[in-house]
This record gives structure tokens, C-alpha cells and sequence, in this order.
């Protein structure tokens, strides 16, 4: 195997591996649509078996890569001499990393557990309001007033109520976006780690990468709005 077709291979698969996320992202709203539009709970789980798909194609993606990068450091390792045949080489080092593959993985997907737990919170919320589909007008009015005061729809930060909402994968806590990515930008030029704006929390180094959308809340406080 040239080094160019290596090249080229490392740079499709990556690609490959950049088109399965997107995919990842449309079937995740697919399934907040459903949920939102209260279809049935058969088509919901439908998009799970889905999920799972594309993970094990992530997977799939991912173990060649990095079959890919153990093979071309090892090679730089080697003298010209003793550089093995690549394409043994190659099928070696995924096979090896195919032999620690387990289904445990598919459901550590980090996609896959966003999708998860996003869902969970959409049915919750989605199907309180249904529940209250036949009562008066008065008694919804309740219940949302109810609702409002059980979820935390209020940005810690802002005191408002939240427009992009994200949730801190570490702490939990959810804040608007803007705000604490502004936190983050001001603390970092100043070299300061970022507390959590959530009172009472202990976590004391919010990073941006820790900052996941949380599009059920967000659709939930939208529907709330037009009512």
C-alpha cells in the first residue's frame, strides 16, 4: 500500500466519520420532532434502533483509524529496512483493536447517550402536556404554571429565562449559552478557572467542552411560550 493511498484512506474514513455524526444529529431531531408531535411511541423507538446503527458504524470508522495511526507510527519508528508488509501490518493492528470491542460501546456513544437522555426529558415533558389534551383551558393554564415552577426554565447567570439552553455534562446544572460562554472567555484571558454559577454547586471548572444543548428543555420552554 503506497503512503498516498494511506493518506488518501485516513482522510476518507475521516470523513466518513464527520458524515455519521451529521447523521447522528439529523436522527436525533427526527425523533424530538416525533416526540414533539406526539407520534407513536413505536416510531419514536424506531429512531433508537437507528442510533445504534450509526454508532456501530462510528465504531467501525473509528477502529480503522486508529488501526490507520498505529500502523503509520510504527512505521516512522522503523528503519526503511525493516518496515513490514503494510497491508498485514494494517490488518494486524484491527484486528487487535477489533478483539476489545464489546456492545457495552455502542451505549458509551456519546452521541447516542445525549440522544438517550435528551429523549427521556422530551417524553417526560411532551407527554405531560398530552396528558392534559382534554382538560379546560383553565386546568392547563394550571398545569403549565405548575410546570413552570417545577422546571428551572431561569438562567443562573442571566436571572431570564433561557433561549439556548445547555447543560453542564459534569455538574448537570444548565445555563444560556451566551452568558456562560462569555464567563469562560472573560475568566480564561484572565488564566481563572470558572465556578459554576449554580448556587450551592461544588464544581469549580466549567470548560466549554463540558456544554452540551439541551434541546428538551429548549422545546419544552417553547411550547410553553405559545400557549
Amino acid at each position: 500500500i503506497p503512503f498516498k493511498t494511506i493518506d488518501t484512506s485516513l482522510s476518507s474514513l475521516k470523513n466518513c466519520r464527520s458524515l455519521i455524526s451529521s447523521g447522528m444529529d439529523i436522527a436525533t431531531k427526527v425523533a424530538f420532532d416525533l416526540v414533539e408531535s406526539f407520534n407513536d411511541e413505536e416510531d419514536v423507538n424506531s429512531m433508537e434502533k437507528v442510533m445504534l446503527e450509526y454508532a456501530e458504524m462510528d465504531r467501525e470508522v473509528d477502529n480503522y483509524i486508529r488501526a490507520f495511526e498505529e500502523m503509520i507510527n510504527q512505521i516512522k519508528r522503523e528503519k526503511p529496512e525493516n518496515i513490514p508488509d503494510i497491508e498485514n501490518l494494517l490488518k494486524e493492528k484491527l484486528t487487535a483493536i477489533e478483539s476489545k470491542n464489546s456492545d457495552s460501546d455502542l451505549q458509551r456513544n456519546e452521541k447516542y447517550m445525549y440522544f438517550v437522555d435528551q429523549l427521556k426529558e422530551m417524553k417526560k415533558q411532551f407527554r405531560h402536556i398530552s396528558d392534559n389534551g382534554n382538560d379546560t383551558i383553565e386546568q392547563i393554564d394550571e398545569d403549565i404554571a405548575v410546570t413552570r415552577s417545577q422546571m428551572n426554565f431561569i438562567c443562573p447567570i442571566t436571572q431570564m429565562e433561557m433561549r439556548r439552553p445547555v447543560r453542564n455534562k459534569v455538574c448537570g446544572h444548565i445555563y444560556e449559552e451566551e452568558a456562560i460562554l462569555e464567563i469562560i472567555q472573560s475568566r480564561k484571558q484572565k488564566k481563572k478557572k470558572v465556578r459554576c454559577p449554580k448556587m450551592g454547586c461544588s464544581h469549580v471548572d466549567v470548560k466549554g467542552s463540558d456544554l452540551v444543548p439541551d434541546e428538551a428543555l429548549k422545546r419544552v420552554i417553547d411550547s410553553q411560550n405559545k400557549q
